[in-house]
């Protein structure tokens, strides 16, 4: 089978030849140290290691002011920057983490209305680079892959421009705000969207990074979720789907308690299912079977130790039982694979799993 074959078999909840294979990393790993353990220096990972699905951007611009960016101060190891969305963040310049949150000016529903018309107007140069995107899905093509685009939901939004301090309370002190929100960035999602197939074509699938979970549990309860945010994230779905796409939700930290959502929704996989979160794909698919198909859960806390052992044990406790179980799955890590896992110890990880991802 092709890698597009492969991916869309499984997307499906079939069964085809083999599990799929797709990975992340956070920067510094590919950047900073694999070059220095033989990794080819500045090697697209999804060329090197072959995987089925291939990123091809989908990335736009969705601040309200495009283009507006302060330093507002600066040092040799970071930075606070004040952005379009009216955020005072603070980032590492040598080493990825989530932004330190200093402050934001969206935090009335009165000063959103000042950030929300700018939002509602199409405008094309918020797509960035659309050659790189054009080359990206010839390439893909051109290998047999399976095309993604990408980019953030709702809650990711509302945490970018809101703040989790402010957005997490609003949720039930200020519903009507939420659903304002979630609306003008769901028409914002789908118009933008909607010019960028124009202008490149389509790819086959389409990732939709939210984080609606954290270590010990979910940001709000199901149902919260599901008055809230829920209706948009279905709208938004289904709009990737009359393009004919499967849609993969990603998902950081323990968001057992929402899959019925997600199933709900139509997400066609589920991904990563943070073990460091308490997840465990053997017993969500236990209970969820072919109901979704899944990717990731290889925890990096194993393979950080780079423990030949340990690192054996962690993906063939995991890839035994789902070929017994005859689940649809990609071999992932639990979120994404960090520096401390040196570069021979995750070419043995594939090793392993080459071994025994037949169905």
């Amino acid at each position: 089978m092709t890698s597009y074959e492969r991916v869309k078999a499984l997307l499906n909840k079939e069964i085809p030849d083999r599990m799929g294979l797709f990975e992340h990393f956070w920067p510094e790993t590919l950047r900073d140290y694999w070059p220095k353990q033989g990794y080819p220096e500045g090697e697209r990972p999804e060329i090197y290691f072959d995987y089925d699905i291939f990123p091809c951007g989908g990335w736009f611009n969705t601040e309200p002011f495009m283009g507006r960016r302060e330093i507002i101060k600066e040092t040799e190891e970071w930075q606070i920057i004040k952005d379009g969305r009216g955020a005072t963040l603070k980032f590492w310049k040598h080493k990825s983490g989530t932004p330190e949150h200093i402050d934001f000016e969206v935090t009335t529903p009165e000063k959103w209305k000042e950030y929300r018309e700018p939002l509602l107007e199409v405008r094309e140069e918020r797509l960035g680079n659309l050659d790189e995107v054009r080359q990206n899905l010839s390439l893909a093509r051109e290998k047999k892959k399976f095309a993604v685009f990408g980019h953030m939901g709702f809650f990711e939004h509302m945490r970018a421009t809101i703040g989790d301090q402010n957005f997490l309370p609003a949720l039930l002190l200020d519903p009507e705000w939420i659903k304002d929100f979630c609306q003008v960035y769901l028409e914002h999602l789908i118009k933008h969207f909607e010019l960028l197939f124009q202008k490149v074509g389509l790819p086959d699938g389409f990732f939709f990074y939210e984080d609606y979970g954290y270590s010990n549990g979910l940001f709000c309860s199901p149902k919260v979720l599901s008055e809230l945010i829920i209706p948009y994230v279905r709208e938004l779905v289904e709009f990737f789907k009359s393009y004919g796409l499967s849609v993969i939700l990603h998902s950081c930290g323990d968001i057992r308690k929402a899959i019925p959502l997600f199933i709900e929704v139509g997400f066609d996989c589920l991904q990563p299912m943070e073990a460091k979160a308490g997840c465990n794909i053997v017993e969500i698919a236990k209970i969820y079977g072919n109901k979704l198909s899944y990717m990731g859960n290889i925890n990096v806390v194993p393979l950080s130790t780079n423990n030949p052992e340990k690192i054996r044990e962690e993906i063939l406790s995991k890839l035994t039982e789902l070929k017994r179980m005859r689940i649809s799955y990609f071999f992932h890590s639990d979120h994404s694979i960090p520096p401390t896992v040196n570069f021979d110890t995750y070419k043995y990880a594939l090793q392993i799993f080459y071994e025994n991802s037949l169905y």
